[in-house]
Formats: C-alpha cells, sequence, structure tokens
C-alpha cells in the first residue's frame, strides 16, 4: 500500500461528492505540479459542472501578469496565495488551490529542493500551508499533488 497512490486515486472521487454536495466552482493554478492536479481532477467525474478552470504558470511573469502575483520570491507562503486568489478571480471560483515550490533536484531561490508550497482561496479567504518533502523530483511531486488534493478535499468539506 502507497498512501501517495492511494490518495491521488481516491482523493479525486471525494473531492468531487464534495463540491457537488456545497455548489462551489473550484479553480486551480498550478505552478509546481504542472497540470497534474487539474487532470487528476477530471478521474473524479462531474468535473463540467464544478471546475471552472486551471493555469499552469511556470514563468515569473505569468504569475504576475496573469494571476496578480505580486514581484518578490515565487517559492513562498505569498506567492502561494497570491496564485489561489488569482485563480479565483480568473474562473470566478469559490475555491481555488494552487502549488508552488522548489521540485529539485537542486533549491531554488535559495530554499532546498523539496520545499513546497499549497496556497487556497475560499470565499476570498486565503491561507498557505509549507511542505518538506522528502526523495527526487517526481516523488516531491507526486507528494505534493496529494497534499493539494487532500487540502483541496479538507476546504470543500468545510464549506
Amino acid at each position: 500500500m502507497d498512501p501517495v497512490k492511494d490518495a491521488l486515486e481516491e482523493l479525486p472521487h471525494r473531492i468531487a461528492e464534495e463540491v457537488e454536495r456545497a455548489g462551489l466552482m473550484v479553480a486551480l493554478a498550478e505552478s509546481l505540479t504542472c497540470g497534474n492536479l487539474t487532470g487528476a481532477l477530471g478521474k473524479g467525474g462531474g468535473t463540467g459542472e464544478w471546475l471552472s478552470g486551471g493555469i499552469v504558470a511556470y514563468l515569473t511573469e505569468i504569475k504576475q501578469s496573469v494571476l496578480g502575483v505580486s514581484e518578490g520570491p515565487v517559492v513562498s507562503a505569498r506567492c502561494a496565495e497570491e496564485m489561489a486568489a488569482g485563480a479565483a478571480k480568473l474562473f470566478s471560483a469559490d475555491l481555488a488551490i494552487s502549488t508552488t515550490g522548489a521540485g529539485g533536484p537542486g533549491p531554488l531561490e535559495g530554499r532546498p529542493a523539496g520545499t513546497v508550497f499549497i496556497g487556497w482561496s475560499l470565499h476570498g479567504e486565503t491561507g498557505s500551508a509549507e511542505y518538506s518533502f522528502d526523495g527526487d523530483p517526481a516523488e516531491v511531486l507526486e507528494k505534493t499533488e496529494a497534499a493539494a488534493l487532500q487540502k483541496l478535499y479538507e476546504l470543500a468539506q468545510k464549506a
């Protein structure tokens, strides 16, 4: 049993149930996860009813011009929160999740590989969490996806 792989399989279905129950529109802003979260949510079903959109924004300039991220480090809680708020606005969503970080193999902006920030916006209230994941870049990516889906599920439950 691999808890990360189990989460990636089960959570999209649970998220679909919760967001439908709560009547939420969901959006994503992905940097580190490269669109994988948006793809994972498609496995949950009914996305045409509640997934308003997603953006993969790797370049800092795109984070700033499209999502409204302010100048400064992008491997940060501030950036994650601004990305989520920007996605919520861009896609008229009630709930948005974002990912940014240093996936590896080396450090980024002085932060060690495996440093990840997941941001969120729920009805205009933003927040973020910092993680430190071990492993190679592929493992960091999978762990980030699982953590972001778990946070999305928890937020949908509260809504």
